[in-house]
C-alpha cells in the first residue's frame, strides 16, 4: 500500500517539481519524519530531472539521508560529489552524532574531513564533535585543535567545551573556558550552571546565577529549570524561602509561566521542602498539566509519607482524558500501598498493568509489583509474578531474595539463590546484602564468612564508594558474637567510614556491654545521627549508669536533635532505675507533644515504667485512654498490678483481654501467675496454669513452673510445692529451689527446707543469699549447730553479704543510702528525725 502511495506521489511531483526548491522542501519534510524510503524515491526523481549536480539539492539529500539514519547512502553521496564544502561534511557528521551505533566512527570522518575539505572545520563542526567525544583525552585534543585554529573563543565552541569538562567532573577547566568567552550567551551561562549543579557545587551555582541576574543576559526557561531543583538541597527554612523567591521571579517573567518544565521544577521543589499547600495550589493552577506534572505531585506526596493524598491524586490522574499512568507513576504509587496495608489498590494497579502490554513488558514495573506483594506478605503471588517474568534482571532476583529473607523462608531462599547462579546472573552488593542480613538473623556465622569471601574474591567490597556491604558484614559479625572480625572490618574502612559504619560498631559493643569502647568511637565521630545518640543512651542505661544516660540525652537535645520512639525507649529504663517519676512524666509529655503516643509498644513501655515508679494511677489512666491496645499493653498493666500485690485487679485485666479475643503468650501467663502468687490467689493461679495447654496451646516452661512453686509456697502449701517440684518434667534450677527455700523459712518448714537446700547447694553453691536464708531458718528453730555449719561453709567459700542500698527521689533530687554510709549531707537532720520517730514508737508501745 505504501509503495502505491509513493508511486502516485512521484507521478504528481514530476509534473510540478521542475523547480529544484520544491523538491528540496519535500526532502526537508522527509528528513523531519525520517522517511528514508520516500527520500530515496525523491532522489531518483532528482536525478531524472537533472538536479543531481545542484549544491543546494545535494545538501538537502545529505540531510535527508543523515536524519533517516541511512549513513552509508549519505557517505556514498558525499564521496561521489565533485565539489564538497564544510556544510556537507557537517551534515554527515551530525548524522553519525545522532546515531549511537555509529558515534565511534566520528573520529575517522573528522580526520578524513580535515584532509579533503577546504575550508577547514568550523565552529559548527566542533560543536557537533565535542559532546560526543569518547573520553576526556579526545575532548582535550579537540580543544587543542580549536585553540590552534582560533575557534576556542567562539561562543558556540566554548559552550560545547564547558559541557564536556563539566560532565567529566573537570570543573576548573570548565570555569576557565567559561571565563575566556568574551561574548557569553544564555547557553554559556546554562552550561556552566548545569555543570556546577551536576558536580554537587550548588552554592557556586547559585553565586553564578546571581551574577547572571546582574548582567545583560536574561535567564531562560532552561536556566530556571536547572536552578530551582537545587533549592531544597540548602535544607530547612533556607530551601523553603529560596524556592518561594524563585517562584516570585517566574511570576514576574510571564513568558516562563507557560513553560511546563519550569512549573514542574517548582512543583518538585515545593514538595521536597514540605510546602504541600504551595505545591497543590501551583498544581491546581496549571493550565496544561503533562505526565511529568502528575508524576511529580504523586511522587512528591509519596516520598513525604502522605499516603492517602498520593492515592487521591493517582485516582484523579486515571480519570484525566490524556495519556494514562506510565512506569514512573506506577513505581511511585505501588510502594505506598503496603504502607497503607491496602492490597486492593495494588491489585487494581496490577490489573491495569496486565491490560497495557507496554507496562507489562517493563521490567521495572514488574519488579515494583513483586516488591508490593512481598511487602504485603503475599509471598506466593510475588513468587508467581517472578516465575512468569521472562526478562528478569538482577533487580528482579534481588527483590525476590530480599522478600524471602524478610519472611524467614529458609528453604526457598537457598533454592532461589542457587537457581540465580545457575541462570548465570552475577551477584552484586545488593544480592550480598540480602544474603548477609538473612544469615545474620539466623546466626549462621559460617555462611556470613562465605559471603564475605565471595565479596572479596569478586571485588564487590572495593567497587562501591559507600561502604554499605561492609557495614552489613560488620553488623552481621557483631550479631554473631564475632567482635574481632567486626572490629577488623571497621579498622580497614579507615578512609570510607560513615555514620552507619560507626553506628554498626557501636551497636556491637553495646550489645556486649562494652560501653567504654562504644563511647570511644562516639567521641571520635565527626558526624552523628539520632541512631548514634540512641545507641549511647541505651549503652549507659543498660550498664547501670543512669546519670550518664540522662546527661547524654540532655546533650542530644542541645544538638537540636528531635528524639524519636527509640530515644524514649532507651531512656525509660533509666527512669525505672532512678525511680524518678518526674523524669518519666517529662518523657510522657514529650511523647504526647511529638505525636508518638500512637505507638502501642511505646505506650506499653510507659505503663510498665509508671508501675515500677510506684505511680500505678498514671499507668492505669494511660492504659484506659489508649484507643488501640495490644498484648504488650495488657502485659504491662497486669505486670504493674502484680508488682504491687493487686492480684484481683491483675486478673480483671487478664480476663478482659481474653474477652477481647487476644491470644495470650507465655509472657503474660508468667505475669498473671506472678500476680496470683503475690496476692495469695492460689486456686486462681493453678486454674490459669492448667488452662495453658488445654485452652491456649502454650506448653509450660521452667519459668511457669517456678511461678507455680512460688504460688504454692507463698500460700503456705509447702509440701504441695515440694511434691510439685519433684514431679516436674525437667530438673529444677536454682531459682525454683531458692524460691522453695525462702518459703520454708517464712513458714518454719525446716525438714523441707533442708531438702531444698541440699538440692540448691548442688546447683549453685556460691549464692550467699541462699546460705543466709538457711542460717535464719535454723536460727528461728534454735538449730544452732545448723547455723554454725552454714557459717563455716560461708567462710570456706569466702562469701560476704553485699552492702544493702536504697534510694529515694525528693524535690527532683535523688538520695542514695547504703549500710554504714554516713556521707549524706543531711545526715544530721535524718538521724535526728529517726531518733524522734524511734522515741514516739517506744512511747506508743509503753502506752
Amino acid at each position: 500500500m505504501k509503495n502505491e502511495l509513493v508511486c502516485s506521489f512521484m507521478s504528481k511531483i514530476t509534473v510540478f517539481a521542475a523547480d529544484y526548491q520544491v523538491l528540496a522542501n519535500v526532502l526537508k519534510c522527509c528528513a523531519a519524519i525520517a522517511d528514508g524510503m520516500l527520500g530515496k524515491a525523491l532522489h531518483t526523481c532528482v536525478i531524472k530531472l537533472g538536479h543531481h549536480s545542484c549544491q543546494f539539492m545535494i545538501k538537502a539529500l545529505l540531510n535527508m539521508y543523515a536524519k533517516s539514519k541511512h549513513l552509508e547512502d549519505c557517505q556514498k553521496l558525499l564521496h561521489t560529489t565533485k565539489y564538497t564544502d564544510i556544510v556537507m561534511w557537517n551534515i554527515l557528521l551530525s548524522g553519525f552524532a545522532s546515531s549511537p551505533l555509529h558515534q565511534s566512527e566520528m573520529g575517522r570522518v573528522f580526520n578524513l574531513m580535515q584532509r579533503e575539505c577546504d575550508p577547514k572545520p568550523t565552529s559548527v563542526t566542533l560543536a557537533i564533535m565535542v559532546p560526543r567525544s569518547p573520553h576526556l583525552g579526545a575532548g582535550k585534543t579537540l580543544h587543542c585543535y580549536a585553540i590552534k585554529h582560533g575557534l576556542d573563543c567562539q561562543t558556540l565552541v566554548a559552550n560545547a567545551f564547558i559541557s564536556m569538562y563539566a560532565k567529566s567532573g573537570n570543573i576548573l577547566d570548565a570555569d576557565a573556558t567559561f571565563r575566556g568567552i568574551s561574548d557569553k550567551d544564555v547557553v554559556s551561562w546554562n552550561a556552566m550552571i548545569a555543570g556546577l549543579i551536576e558536580n554537587k557545587l550548588t552554592d557556586r551555582a547559585f553565586e553564578l546565577f546571581r551574577l547572571m541576574l546582574r548582567g545583560s543576559v536574561l535567564p531562560n526557561y532552561a536556566t530556571i529549570a536547572n536552578i530551582i531543583p537545587t533549592c531544597p538541597s540548602l535544607g530547612g527554612i533556607d530551601g523553603y524561602h529560596l524556592g518561594r523567591q524563585m517562584h516570585c521571579y517566574v511570576l514576574r517573567r510571564v513568558e516562563l509561566l507557560s513553560e511546563a518544565t519550569v512549573i514542574n521544577a517548582l512543583l518538585s521543589c515545593y514538595l521536597r521542602v514540605g510546602n504541600f499547600e504551595g505545591a497543590e495550589t501551583l498544581f491546581r493552577n496549571m493550565e496544561n498539566k503533562d505526565l511529568v506534572s502528575w508524576n511529580s505531585i504523586i511522587a512528591g506526596y509519596a516520598a513525604n509519607g502522605q499516603c492517602w493524598k498520593t492515592i487521591d491524586f493517582f485516582r484523579e490522574f486515571t480519570k484525566e482524558e490524556m495519556t494514562g499512568p506510565d512506569s514512573v507513576t506506577l513505581m511511585s504509587i505501588l510502594p505506598v500501598c503496603p504502607q497503607l496495608n491496602n492490597v486492593l489498590i495494588g491489585k487494581q494497579i496490577h490489573g491495569y498493568v496486565i491490560r497495557h502490554s507496554f507496562l507489562h513488558q517493563d521490567i521495572s514495573v514488574v519488579n515494583a509489583l513483586i516488591s508490593f506483594y512481598a511487602k504485603c506478605g503475599n509471598i506466593k503471588e510475588a513468587y508467581h509474578i517472578f516465575l512468569l517474568t521472562s526478562n528478569k534482571d538482577l533487580i528482579s532476583w534481588n527483590t525476590m531474595l530480599d522478600a524471602l529473607a524478610e519472611n524467614q523462608l529458609h528453604k526457598e531462599f537457598i533454592i532461589l539463590l542457587k537457581e540465580m547462579f545457575r541462570e548465570g546472573m552475577k551477584a552484586d552488593s545488593i544480592t550480598l546484602l540480602a544474603v548477609v542480613r538473612y544469615f545474620a538473623n539466623i546466626s549462621r556465622l559460617d555462611k556470613i564468612k562465605e559471603a564475605h569471601g565471595f565479596s572479596v574474591r569478586y571485588g564487590i567490597l572495593l567497587s562501591y564508594t559507600e561502604p554499605t556491604l561492609a557495614n552489613a558484614l560488620l553488623d552481621a559479625y557483631a550479631k554473631c558474637c564475632n567482635l574481632i572480625y567486626a572490629n577488623r572490618i571497621f579498622e580497614n574502612l579507615s578512609g570510607s567510614k560513615n555514620v552507619i559504619t560507626c553506628n554498626s560498631m557501636i551497636s556491637g559493643f553495646v550489645n556486649y556491654g562494652l560501653h567504654e569502647d562504644a563511647h570511644g568511637i562516639f567521641k571520635r565521630m565527626t558526624e552523628r545521627d539520632l541512631t548514634t545518640w540512641n545507641l549511647m543512651v541505651r549503652a549507659y542505661a543498660e550498664n547501670d549508669c543512669p546519670d550518664q544516660a540522662v546527661s547524654l540525652f540532655t546533650e542530644l537535645l542541645h544538638h537540636k536533635m528531635r528524639p524519636d520512639t527509640m530515644s524514649i525507649l532507651s531512656l525509660l529504663p533509666v527512669c525505672a532505675q532512678m525511680a524518678s517519676s518526674n523524669l518519666l512524666k517529662q518523657c510522657h509529655a514529650y511523647v504526647i507533644r511529638a505525636f508518638l503516643d500512637n505507638d502501642v509498644y511505646l505506650v506499653g513501655a510507659l505503663i510498665d515504667v509508671y508501675s515500677k515508679c510506684a505511680t500505678l494511677k498514671y499507668a492505669y489512666k494511660l492504659f484506659q485512654s489508649s484507643p488501640v491496645k495490644d498484648l504488650v499493653m495488657f502485659t504491662a498493666m497486669v505486670g504493674g498490678y502484680a508488682m504491687h500485690g493487686m492480684g484481683e485487679e491483675a486478673l480483671g485485666i487478664f480476663y478482659h483481654m481474653l474477652e477481647m479475643d487476644f491470644k495470650p503468650d507465655h509472657v503474660i501467663i508468667t505475669t498473671v501467675l506472678s500476680a496470683c502468687s503475690h496476692a495469695g490467689l492460689v486456686d486462681e493461679g493453678l486454674k490459669i496454669f492448667d488452662s495453658m495447654e488445654k485452652a491456649h496451646q502454650i506448653k509450660p516452661s521452667m519459668e511457669h513452673y517456678a511461678c507455680v512453686v512460688d504460688l504454692l509456697a507463698r500460700g503456705g502449701r509447702i509440701k504441695d510445692a515440694f511434691s510439685f517440684v519433684t514431679q516436674m518434667p525437667f530438673q529444677a534450677d536454682a531459682d525454683i529451689w531458692g524460691t522453695l527455700l525462702g518459703a520454708c523459712k517464712i513458714h518454719q518448714e525446716v525438714d523441707v527446707g533442708c531438702a531444698a537446700a541440699d538440692h540448691l547447694f548442688q546447683v549453685n553453691a556460691n549464692d550467699i543469699g541462699n546460705y543466709i536464708v538457711m542460717s535464719n531458718l535454723y536460727a528461728a528453730n534454735a538449730r544452732w549447730d545448723g547455723v554454725l555449719e552454714i557459717r563455716r561453709s560461708m567462710k570456706m567459700r569466702d562469701l560476704k553479704k553485699p552492702v544493702g542500698c536504697s534510694w529515694i527521689e525528693v524535690e527532683r533530687k535523688k538520695s542514695v543510702f547504703a549500710a554504714s554510709d554516713y556521707s549524706h549531707q543531711l545526715r544530721g537532720l535524718i538521724y535526728e528525725t529517726l531518733r524522734v520517730l524511734d522515741e514516739q514508737i517506744k512511747e506508743l508501745y509503753e502506752y
